[in-house]
């Protein structure tokens, strides 16, 4: 399976509502954005792997006020005929929650059913067009996908649009920082580094 075809197909994928609110975008955001993109250009890009196995959940962020009728089921289709290029890839569910702007989790009742699932570990890949779909704050975005890494089977998220993989190699070191962990985690977290460190060393 070359990965190059599946992820081209799946920048191919139009949002449902993303060319309604492109002028809305915070301007900090999208010039930090802009320039992770640049650094990405450095590395050597990571993504899913087409060949390993992997329980996929779908989110869409949908608003009703499309150019196309019945546009969700086309864009559902969209995804499912892409995720079936990939064969070790199992499609658990697609998880819609309806809204012109990112949600907050309180009213976005499909993505917090989808974190459920991921905690009960039912899946371990989500795909999603873009990172304003998850979360209005990027600090929340970023706090999410590290609740999810952190998990006894880390859940990555692909976000179609910045082409970003949260799992990949370069990005281990930022979903370890115990900043982002509360104060009792923290210490436990440290506490293990330090008895690990010092197993090395003896």
């Amino acid at each position: 399976m070359d990965s190059i075809d599946v992820f081209s197909r799946m920048s191919q994928i139009e949002a449902s509502s993303n060319w309604l609110i492109e002028g809305h975008e915070n301007t900090e955001r999208a010039k930090k954005i802009a320039a992770h993109k640049e650094w990405l250009k450095t590395v050597t890009r990571e993504r899913p792997n087409p060949n390993q196995t992997y329980q996929v959940a779908v989110y869409i962020r949908y608003f009703n006020q499309t150019k196309h009728e019945n546009y969700l089921e086309y864009h559902v289709k969209q995804f499912m005929d892409t995720i079936e290029m990939c064969p070790k890839w199992t499609l658990v569910g697609i998880y819609v929650d309806e809204g012109l702007t990112a949600p907050r989790m309180e009213s976005a009742p499909e993505w917090s059913r989808l974190l459920n699932d991921c905690m009960a570990g039912k899946i371990d890949l989500i795909i999603t067009q873009k990172v304003s779909n998850i979360a209005k704050r990027l600090f929340d975005a970023i706090l999410c996908s590290r609740l999810l890494a952190a998990q006894e089977h880390p859940v990555g998220i692909y976000f179609i649009s910045e082409d970003l993989f949260t799992l990949a190699s370069y990005y281990q070191d930022d979903l370890r920082d115990l900043f982002f962990f509360p104060d009792e985690g923290s210490k436990k977290l440290a506490a293990g580094q330090a008895d690990s460190e010092e197993a090395e060393h003896d």
